[in-house]
């Protein structure tokens, strides 16, 4: 194997839990098929559930048989799971810490290796600072520089809101260093998401375009099929504002809106992102509903067995959690100064699908038959998935003997680039810079909070005012149709189908 890596030891809190056995096991396993790994490393799974050693194998070793895409996966599978291990204790009792710094000490000695840990909070969230404070307690935060690392990755929400969130990070702060904290979001993990900053700053034919002089609007959409599930205990209390906006959201539009960096990396990179979230033209809690719907999805009228939000299993009959939310936004700056930019998440839709739509200004004239203008036809459409790639819309001659024009198309799967290879799940890229120290992917504490300072004006807005609306919209359709009072000026949603190519499906509302 390729030593890319120092050898290290990965203490996973909530290692008992959906997120370790259906997504970072996985990934980890991947990683070490690549021969990404070094070759002594360790993974400790941390809960309160029992398990021994053997039994915490076994229960991962089944999980990654139904991953296994070829004979390489299913050799590396035993030896992979032999670095695991589990360590069963009750996270909120600070006292037991002592016993996982001596187990991480004991792992070490074995190994022969430097103290390199990296802990990741695979808890519900309100564990974070317990967990944090403990481990401070054992001084498992402390590293030494060019000798060994301690670092933390943190799953979302960071916090509920402004407040909570500066406090969550006086926490991480007071503990950890900035540079030591990986806040991740798996979004910036997936190849087509890095792919739109290649697709920009490689390409002389774009990169002139991307701005206010040739951009007449801008769409992101990141929806999902199925309801809430078994997410009913977190989503009551987060909605898609906490669960979608405020994080994948923002990071989208950073990444699409964000002036290129002097150099490519990791401080240019999140400072570029930065400054496009605190670009943002406020929106006061008395503007709330002119720049955002939000709605709540409800069984169709025409078939009471598919349940609504607030039938689900879990929900308060008398919820008014969001499951959609719809935003229309300002950068104020000199590249985007008037150009708008809509958002879109939602539960409960046609299709799942995450894309980026940007609709170029049209013609200033109209010369021939047909010739579409006022819908702004020249589009370029980023498809993030599924499906993903890019396709490029405009305007062409029928054949025969009049000029009409016909909307034709040139697209790209992304696919098409790995040669048959599968591409990489987000975890993967994400968890594997984690460990060669490279943040670059990662949100940083000032993009959070600048994020939640934006956003706190409609939380509050929704909670103070009553009369502020929840719309209701059918499961299987694309949300409450007052999200067209969003758009003016001609301006429509492209509602996407979940083949990138199909453009039969790209129906409006």
């Amino acid at each position: 194997m390729n030593n890319l890596a120092s050898p290290f030891i990965m203490v996973i809190f909530g290692a008992s839990g959906d997120l370790t056995s259906r997504k970072l096991i996985p990934a980890l396993f991947k990683l070490y098929c690549n021969g990404l790994f070094p070759e002594k490393f360790v993974i400790l799974g941390v809960s309160r559930t029992y398990f021994s050693d053997e039994s915490f194998r076994d229960k991962m070793h089944k999980n990654l048989e139904s991953t296994i895409i070829d004979s390489k996966e299913k050799y590396c599978l035993s030896s992979f799971v032999s670095n695991i291990f589990y360590f069963a204790m009750d996270t909120r009792d600070e006292h037991v810490y002592s016993l996982l710094s001596s187990k991480l000490e004991e792992f070490t000695g074995k190994l022969e290796i430097a103290p390199n840990y990296l802990f990741y909070l695979a808890t519900p969230p309100n564990m974070y600072s317990e967990i944090c404070k403990s481990l401070a307690k054992e001084s498992l935060q402390k590293e030494k520089p060019g000798k060994y690392w301690r670092r933390i990755i943190v799953e979302k929400p960071y916090g509920k809101d402004i407040s909570s969130a500066k406090d969550l990070d006086k926490v991480f702060t007071g503990i950890f260093k900035e540079s030591q904290i990986y806040r991740i979001d798996h979004y910036l993990g997936k190849e087509t998401v890095q792919n739109i900053l290649v697709f920009r700053f490689s390409n002389g034919i774009f990169e002139p375009l991307w701005n206010r002089n040739y951009i007449n609007y801008v769409e992101i959409t990141a929806v999902e099929k199925l309801g809430v599930l078994d997410r009913a205990g977190y989503y009551d209390g987060a909605g898609a504002l906490r669960d979608m906006v405020q994080n994948h959201l923002m990071q989208l539009l950073g990444i699409m809106a964000m002036e290129p960096p002097a150099k490519f990396n990791e401080q240019m990179f999140r400072d570029e992102v930065h400054k496009v979230i605190e670009s943002l033209r406020p929106i006061t809690e008395e503007d709330v509903s002119q720049y955002v719907v939000r709605g709540q999805y409800v069984s169709p009228s025409d078939n009471n067995t598919v349940k609504g939000y607030r039938d689900e299993n879990g929900i308060n009959p008398d919820s008014r959690t969001e499951t959609f939310v719809a935003m229309k936004l300002f950068i104020d700056n000199w590249r985007w100064s008037g150009v708008p930019f809509f958002i879109r998440t939602g539960k409960a839709m046609p299709t799942k699908v995450s894309e980026i739509v940007i609709h170029f200004n049209s013609t200033p004239y109209e010369l021939f038959e047909k010739q579409c203008t006022g819908l702004y036809c020249n589009k370029l459409i980023i498809r993030i998935l599924p499906d993903e790639g890019i396709v490029l819309e405009f305007g062409l001659k029928e054949p025969g003997s009049s000029f009409e024009v016909r909307q034709v198309s040139m697209d790209f799967k992304y696919d098409s680039l790995s040669e048959g290879k599968r591409l990489p799940e987000a975890y993967e890229r994400l968890l594997l810079d984690c460990i060669m120290g490279d943040p670059m992917l990662y949100s940083r504490t000032d993009t959070v909070e600048a994020s939640w300072k934006f956003l706190d004006p409609v939380l509050k807005s929704w909670e103070n005012d009553e009369n502020n609306p929840l719309y209701g919209y059918p499961v299987g359709t694309w949300g409450p149709i007052e999200q067209e009072k969003l758009m003016t000026d001609g301006r429509t949603w492209t509602n996407p189908c979940k083949n990138l190519t199909n453009n039969k499906d790209y129906c409006l509302l």
